[in-house]
């Protein structure tokens, strides 16, 4: 049993890890911003939605982990 928890624990580290660019803008949102030339802004929109999404990811994987641990013991 140990042997099958290991395996899910290193395809799920390889998934969070795992980085793709992703344009996780909405269709308003790029339409006002690709307007501008630079395209600086955008991509820190992009960035910070991005940054947003994984948040919540990373705290409930946490929390899980920590729930694991106690159900372990």
């Amino acid at each position: 049993m140990i042997r099958w928890d290991k395996k899910i624990f290193i395809a799920l580290l390889f998934v969070v890890l795992w980085s793709y660019t992703a344009q996780a803008q909405c269709s308003m949102c790029r339409a006002v911003l690709e307007s501008e030339e630079g395209q600086a802004t955008a991509k820190g929109i992009n960035d910070g939605i991005v940054y947003l999404m994984a948040m919540p990811y990373i705290l409930v994987a946490g929390v899980g982990f920590a729930v694991y641990r106690m159900m372990k013991k």
